[in-house]
């Protein structure tokens, strides 16, 4: 967890100024307050994001040295350098690959790919440069907001569905799938889906996610590979609606 870096508990301020928005004044105090943002400029991440991973991974035990990782939506590049560190991977033996349509700067020990991940290339283009199948799928990927609660749900839907079928198609049996999604969001199709395939699924709420954000983690562990069948017993995976859904304790 992040530490706190205004012991006296201060509260910055930003003044209003002649051409600078409401909203835009807000969210600077907002990242200015941030203890996650300080500890996260402090440790040296591009984000803090990058707590969500470390928080997530420090419950789960996800990342493991000598693992290949796949990082959907890599930008601005915090979740490849917690995976880089935590995998081991070096410039000589690249473990972490990410990709984005956004320009995202070096990240020592990974190889990250600019281009859409909605590109029909990408997926192959991703394997080939990890060198093989991923241990581990990572997607932080969220469609841009353009107002339409509807239209955003969808959108962002379709990005979690995209990359639920490339983990799918290309993990290694025992891998693991960590994917955003929003509460409330996550489809029964889709969560059957992953409970055919996966043998736990668990909704993660880390600390770092901020205060009244609708995001939420799904995680999908312990991939059974690609010639799993819908399971005619029990469920494995438990019933969705009990899975975890309350920050990490």
């Amino acid at each position: 967890m992040a530490k706190e870096n205004n012991p006296r508990g201060l509260y910055v301020k930003v003044k209003k100024k002649r051409g600078l928005k409401a909203s835009s004044r807000r969210w600077i105090e907002r990242q200015l307050n941030d203890p996650y943002v300080r500890q996260a400029k402090a440790d040296g991440y591009r984000s803090r994001a990058a707590y969500k991973l470390i928080e997530i991974d420090d419950r789960y035990k996800l990342l493991k040295p000598g693992q290949r990782i796949v990082d959907l939506g890599a930008a601005p590049g915090g979740w490849c350098q917690v995976a880089v560190e935590r995998t081991g991977s070096t410039s000589d033996d690249i473990r972490v690959v990410g990709i984005d349509y956004l320009e995202v700067g070096p990240v020592a020990g990974a190889e990250i790919l600019l281009m859409d991940f909605l590109d029909a290339d990408a997926p192959d283009r991703l394997i080939e440069t990890l060198g093989g199948p991923p241990d581990i799928v990572l997607s932080d990927m969220a469609a841009p907001t353009i107002g339409h609660r509807q239209t955003d749900h969808l959108r962002t839907m379709h990005l979690v569905e995209v990359a639920t079928d490339f983990a799918i198609r290309t993990l290694v049996p025992g891998g693991h799938f960590l994917c955003k999604t929003f509460q409330g969001g996550t489809e029964r199709d889709l969560l059957d889906l992953l409970k055919q395939n996966f043998k736990t699924i668990h909704h993660v709420k880390p600390p770092a996610s901020r205060d009244g954000s609708v995001e939420l983690y799904l995680l999908a562990k312990d991939f059974k590979g690609r010639k799993a069948r819908p399971s005619q017993g029990g469920d494995e995976a438990g019933d969705p609606d009990d899975a975890e859904a309350g920050p990490l304790g």
